[in-house]
């Protein structure tokens, strides 16, 4: 085990003791032995059957069988989620197949960020995690369900499944993929087109064809953002059968494991034998994998938020430094767009998830001895699917990467380490990803230039206002409790720009860029964020900023006191929400938590059945007590 493994693990442990001890109290009063069915009233129980055929009706009256929940996140419009509109017959019949039964518990809200890009409906992007995870526990709260299907794909669907979960987590609980879509137009040329559309040299159609030639299909965007780095983790956490995250839509193979994944969930239940509750599954261990994971790959720096949030639910205390920690010695083994050319299919075919889990596995950069869906034992994981009469097996994956240019092992990186650190200074703390940002790029000392709205930037953009200027464009009110934290990733196109035109550019803001975004310097998730009083709003056009990704610094050449400075601008207010919905999130606005804890609306205590406890180790943040008063 590597040293610094171990290390944020203890520590990990030692922070996490009473919040985790209180949630697993919680998970163990609700575990039934028999099925769950079996302690409702009559007239409860009748309510939960009525609408069954005959001979569901006479399996649910029955005390034998286990129930499983399906919950989906079903739409056609999504293409990552279009594919489980067949989902739910399969699954029934595999579960009855394996000796349970299975109905649908309810279905979850899945926007889409892709269509939301650059609109107001990007600000109910972060709260949706927080909606289906209430949603989530709203469909598996009627006492009927001995285990779980959760079918989910895209950037909050997924860890808002698996907060809901949690907070069931007396429930054995397997995660079912649909898998991507087919490799079309490469993700680099998309961007290329993207760029010559921002400098005026391409127009709208062509830019439309390059975009329907990406998007062009049934199954998740190809490119290594927050929906694929979400694939990747289940894997890592052991909630997905081994092997199953990136096996395309419509194929033999991709049938036969939602088939697999029933009968999975059917022997993972008390009547299965193997009971596996996900709530006890879920813990320090496979936490730190869960990080780890995300590093070696170079997925998505949404998941500083997500995985926070999702730890928290399971009353393990992840912070910020817990990760740069890590990142400081787990390895980039990947090269998947926007970290290079290749998508998740050419990673897929190059051994993928399971020799990635390998490779680190042998080098003591992931914990083994954890519980998965399969079992125990993450070497579980290390295993492929393989379609044989009909029926999915599973055989020792490839010992070696099949293509060096996507996948490498851990004595041979494409980097020392994984790309994403945490920034601290007098403007706050702030996380950056650094795979996909040439070394030449990751220090930026220039001039601000303050926006309070990626319009505005836009428009700054558009009328030549930032050429030929080295700038840090920062973008304030874009944090949770200002408008929702948005992904401000259509400003990448102009950003990319500039850079290519020779500018030293980068961006700071308290908001988010999206899993696709990359080569240019971001600060993001500047916490505490302006609208909460950080000195982030009270940076000046011409203020000297200094983004220093080498030494983890973020901060104002010769200001250390925002004290005396009063706020550049402010959050949207009044009836500015009063479009797209906006304005039926304002009790999300008012209670949602800081970004380096998740930014989630529920009270870490409240997720955890216990009392929160500080964390000592996090980085000192003189402006964070002083502007938050």
């Amino acid at each position: 085990m590597h040293p610094v493994l171990a290390e944020v693990t203890a520590r990990l442990v030692e922070r996490s003791a009473k919040p985790r001890a209180a949630y697993l109290r919680r998970v163990r009063a609700s575990d039934e032995k028999g099925p769950a069915r079996g302690k409702l009233g009559c007239a409860n129980l009748a309510h939960g059957f009525a609408s069954a055929d005959v001979a569901d009706k006479k399996v649910l009256r029955g005390g034998t069988k286990p129930n499983l929940a399906i919950v989906t996140s079903y739409n056609d419009m999504l293409s990552a989620h279009q594919p489980y509109v067949d989902y739910p017959p399969v699954l029934k019949k595999a579960a009855i197949r394996a000796g349970g039964i299975a109905q649908v518990a309810g279905g979850v809200p899945a926007m889409c960020d892709g269509v939301t890009q650059g609109r107001a409906g990007m600000q109910l992007s972060l709260y949706s995690r927080d909606v289906i995870a209430m949603s989530a526990a709203i469909a598996l709260s009627h006492d009927m369900f001995d285990g779980a299907l959760m079918l989910g794909v895209c950037d909050k669907i997924v860890p808002g499944l698996l907060i809901g979960a949690l907070s069931f987590g007396h429930l054995p609980t397997v995660f079912v993929p649909a898998g991507p879509m087919e490799s079309g137009l490469p993700n680099k040329e998309k961007a290329r087109v993207r760029q010559l559309h921002a400098e005026g040299k391409v127009g709208r159609d062509e830019l439309l064809e390059a975009e329907a030639a990406s998007y062009h299909s049934r199954g998740t965007c190809t490119f290594y953002g927050t929906a694929n780095s979400n694939q990747l983790l289940m894997e890592m956490l052991g909630l997905h059968l081994p092997g199953s995250s990136f096996v395309n839509p419509g194929t033999a193979l991709r049938s036969a494991l939602t088939e697999a994944a029933a009968a999975q969930a059917v022997a993972i239940t008390h009547a299965g034998g193997s009971p596996t509750p996900i709530g006890e599954l879920v813990d320090e261990k496979a936490i730190v994998n869960a990080c780890v994971g995300l590093l070696a790959s170079g997925g998505s720096t949404n998941h500083t938020l997500h995985l926070v949030a999702i730890a928290r639910a399971a009353g393990v205390q992840l912070t910020w430094q817990d990760l740069s920690d890590l990142s400081a010695v787990v390895p980039l083994l990947c090269r998947i767009y926007p970290n290079g050319s290749a998508d998740v299919n050419h990673f897929h075919a190059a051994g993928g998830i399971g020799y990635l889990i390998r490779t680190l596995l042998d080098n003591g950069l992931l914990h083994e001895d954890v519980q998965t869906i399969m079992g125990p034992g993450l070497r579980r994981y290390t295993k492929e699917p393989v379609l044989r009469d009909g029926a999915v097996e599973w055989v020792d994956g490839t010992p070696t990467s099949l293509d060096l240019d996507v996948l490498r092992p851990v004595e041979e990186p494409f980097a020392p380490d994984g790309g994403m650190r945490v920034l601290t200074g007098p403007l706050g703390t702030a996380v950056i990803k650094t795979s996909a940002v040439k070394q030449e790029h990751r220090v930026v000392r220039a001039p601000a230039i303050v926006f309070d709205d990626q319009a505005d930037f836009l428009t700054a953009f558009g009328e030549g206002e930032l050429d030929g200027k080295d700038l840090v464009a920062v973008i304030c009110y874009q944090g949770p409790s200002a408008n929702g934290m948005p992904e401000l990733h259509k400003l990448t196109p102009a950003l990319g720009v500039l850079q290519d035109r020779g500018q030293h550019v980068a961006i700071v803001t308290d908001g988010r860029m999206s899993g696709a975004s990359g080569k240019v310097p971001a600060a993001i998730h500047v916490t505490p964020e302006a609208a909460m009083g950080g000195p982030l709003a009270r940076v000046r056009d011409g203020d000297i900023v200094v983004v220093d990704a080498e030494r983890g610094v973020l901060e104002l050449e010769g200001v250390t006191d925002f004290a005396h400075r009063a706020p550049t601008g402010r959050a949207p207010e009044g009836e500015e929400w009063a479009d797209t919905g906006r304005i039926l999130f304002a009790a999300f606005r008012a209670t949602v938590g800081p970004a380096d804890q998740g930014a989630s609306i529920f009270p870490a205590d409240a997720l955890a059945g216990g009392p929160a406890v500080p964390v000592p180790d996090q980085p000192t943040q003189e402006a964070s007590v002083v502007q938050h008063v």
